[in-house]
């Protein structure tokens, strides 16, 4: 399926979304972050999807929105909807898988950590252009950098705008695994097959109570993780625990389970 700049191909039970604009190192118009925010919203309908790998066409991922192409729409009506697929991503139940290859720079780098895992070409670079365009940052990036690195080195990130290579994002943690060039498409994919054939339920909780846990008390924490422990136990917990008790491999499928 193709929309806007963006292409959606689906594996069995992994969908690939790519972005499609390589003439422009993919950059995004509007039309695209709909296009995107349509697909994650189209995914998250479908059930034989159980985990996304978000890349990009063209040897890069991503370099943010499309300069050329920023139409006449107010600016904060055009960030209102281009949040909107911030969103789709960032709230997406089920794993994401960003492939970065090339570069990932603005919105594009603050798109790749939106998703749960980050794997990146040893060649890759990555920057929060943003200061050098004359602009203050988006695309989440004020809510996820200082979770990731700190607030100190989030500022010399978006103050400074100086371009990252990828052992060095690596070493911030903004990227969860490096892989050479030629190996980066099959080991995305590798991961993206392993978070399919997990519980997607627990699965999708667990993202939900790391990224909740940085803004709450222990108690809190401790609560919410309770209540989905509950939700676990009335889906996929009993059968995979029968299936330790047994010796055999589990099978995850999220149903919820009539006791």
């Amino acid at each position: 399926m193709t929309l806007s700049g963006i292409v959606i191909e689906r594996d069995g039970a992994v969908a690939t979304v790519t972005l499609d604009r390589p003439e422009r190192k993919n950059a995004m118009t509007l039309d695209s972050w709909v296009a995107l925010r349509e697909a994650f919203h189209e995914l998250q309908r479908d059930e034989s999807v159980r985990a996304v790998v978000l890349t990009g066409a063209g040897g890069n991922f991503c370099t943010g929105a499309d300069m050329d192409r920023r139409g006449s729409m107010h600016p904060l009506d055009r960030m209102r909807e281009i949040n909107t697929a911030a969103l789709a991503v960032a709230e997406f139940s089920k794993p994401v898988v960003a492939s970065v290859e090339g570069y990932a720079v603005g919105a594009g780098w603050n798109l790749a950590l939106l998703c749960d895992v980050v794997v990146a070409s040893r060649t890759a670079k990555f920057s929060q252009i943003f200061a050098r365009r004359g602009l203050s940052v988006d695309f989440g990036g004020s809510w996820i950098l200082p979770r990731l690195v700190g607030l100190h080195q989030a500022k010399r990130l978006v103050m400074l705008a100086d371009i990252v290579d990828a052992d060095e994002a690596f070493a911030l943690g903004l990227v969860t695994e490096l892989a050479e060039p030629a190996e980066l498409g099959s080991r995305a994919a590798e991961l993206a097959v392993r978070l399919a054939q997990a519980p997607p339920i627990a699965v999708s909780l667990s993202a939900r109570l790391l990224e909740q846990g940085s803004a709450s008390t222990l108690r809190e924490a401790l609560d919410n993780e309770a209540r989905a422990q509950a939700v676990n136990h009335a889906t996929d917990a009993p059968g995979a625990i029968r299936a330790f008790v047994e010796k055999r491999p589990p099978t995850f499928t999220g149903d919820w389970q009539v006791t």
